[in-house]
């Protein structure tokens, strides 16, 4: 995870300190703007999942609704929103189950989502992606190499085998 810059990573000169901090920023926008994106889906289709429930049969813990607010949990949980600072398990929750539940995901790196990327959360994909760009751009690879190079970190992401 993580964590706020440390007072020796702050004294060092503005140009290094400053990505970090930048860095943080952006990836918080984006998880903002996933974060919206889950709600604006899941607002609708947990209506028409209660509604579906209600009207075609009764209502029970393995009911559409609860199926939907399911993976509304998940794509939170991976969307880490509060990364920066620890995210949700560092800070603690005021729902003591959350703990069990991170520690049983993190066991088996969690069911695959609908996009194949296996236990992946939004820092774990960034990071990848990161950590592939600074490589290339190190060995002075060209922008179409550096293109093939996060590709292929996004492929074995997904565990896809097929190669371009």
């Amino acid at each position: 995870m993580n964590q706020p810059p440390s007072s020796d990573q702050r004294s060092a000169t503005p140009a290094t300190s400053r990505w970090p901090f930048v860095r943080d920023v952006l990836v918080f926008q984006l998880k903002l703007f996933l974060g919206n994106l889950v709600n604006f889906v899941l607002s609708p289709v947990t209506i028409v999942a209660a509604l579906y429930d209600v009207l075609a049969k009764p209502a029970h813990e393995n009911s559409a609704f609860y199926e939907a607010l399911k993976i509304g949990r998940e794509a939170e949980e991976r969307i880490n929103i509060y990364g920066a600072i620890g995210g949700y398990h560092a800070t603690g929750s005021s729902n003591p189950d959350d703990g069990e539940a991170a520690a049983a995901g993190s066991a088996d790196n969690g069911p695959t989502v609908a996009n194949g990327f296996k236990g992946a959360t939004v820092d774990t994909v960034l990071r990848k992606v990161e950590d592939v760009i600074a490589r290339e751009a190190g060995k002075g690879g060209t922008a179409a190499s550096i293109k093939a190079a996060v590709e292929r970190a996004i492929d074995e992401l997904r565990g896809s085998s097929k190669k371009k």
